[in-house]
């Protein structure tokens, strides 16, 4: 566990006549694809637990008065890993956290009300709720929260992977799914599978993935292959729908993080019972 539109070119016809014959107007160049438009990505939002990175996280419906919340993983809580099958609620805590701006330098430390939701079953996530509004961490450090994308990521996404711990951004593209992703005793579902650029160390687990061309998060990431063993500590294997397990040594993971959004109710509330809502339960 760690871890501008291009201008179109206009072609011009030129007709020629001759005495007996006309020359047919050669047909228009065809014009250049757009480029792909991309957000700018850096660390302003992320954060740096003892531990592990975050970021300051919010859902296409909180609202600047909710209380914020910060995006982890389930293993990088202060208590220890939860075990399979366990998922943590409403726990009180009074963690901190470094926020960083743009340039990666940290402007405040944000302190923890309790743990909204955290676990290592199905996925590996931690959400704390903190003492501090949006509008608060805003309005007192110019900083706004990530938004978390209420959609799956598609393979071949262009990605950055945004660590405040080590102060270091990783970018590479999703090169697959993982059906499920198995680590010592836990199995995690439909886990992103990144291209081998993005090389993610001890440190970075918690990192918000972030989709470069929307700016959004779709991913936490959490673990990676080191040492190619076979679905041990820190070397998880994949397996298919059929049981055929697979071993990618050096490649590294992620959770997504669209199922959260059907779970955030009003007040920014982790609300398990609402429509929609797959993450796992108590």
């Amino acid at each position: 566990m760690r871890k501008p539109l291009a201008g179109a070119l206009l072609a011009l016809a030129l007709l020629g006549a001759g005495a007996t014959s006309a020359t047919a107007a050669p047909a228009p160049a065809p014009a250049p694809a757009p480029a792909p438009t991309t957000k700018a990505v850096d660390f302003a939002g992320t954060v740096a637990l003892s531990n592990c990175s975050g970021s300051v996280v919010r859902v296409p419906g909180s609202q600047p008065t909710d209380p914020a919340l910060v995006l982890s993983n389930g293993h990088c809580l202060e208590s220890g890993m939860p075990g399979p099958g366990t998922v943590v609620v409403d726990k009180p805590s009074t963690r901190t956290f470094s926020l960083l701006n743009s340039a990666g330098s940290k402007v405040a430390t944000l302190r923890a009300a309790k743990i909204a939701y955290a676990t290592m079953t199905d996925t590996d996530v931690s959400l704390y709720e903190l003492t501090s509004t949006y509008a608060q961490i805003q309005s007192r450090y110019g900083i706004n929260a990530l938004e978390l994308n209420a959609s799956r990521p598609a393979q071949g996404t262009a990605i950055k992977v945004v660590s405040g711990y080590w102060k270091r951004i990783y970018s590479c593209s999703i090169d697959g799914f993982a059906y499920r992703l198995k680590e010592a005793g836990w199995t995690m579902k439909d886990s992103v599978r990144y291209t081998a650029a993005c090389d993610t160390i001890g440190g970075t687990s918690g990192s918000p993935v972030v989709d470069t061309a929307t700016g959004k998060v779709v991913a936490v990431n959490n673990t990676g292959n080191e040492d190619g063993q076979r679905c041990t500590m820190n070397n998880p294997c994949e397996v298919d729908e059929n049981g055929t397990v697979t071993v990618r040594q050096g490649i590294n993971y992620a959770q997504q993080t669209y199922a959260i959004v059907a779970c955030v109710g009003t007040g920014n509330k982790i609300d398990l019972g609402r429509p929609g809502c797959t993450l796992p339960k108590p």
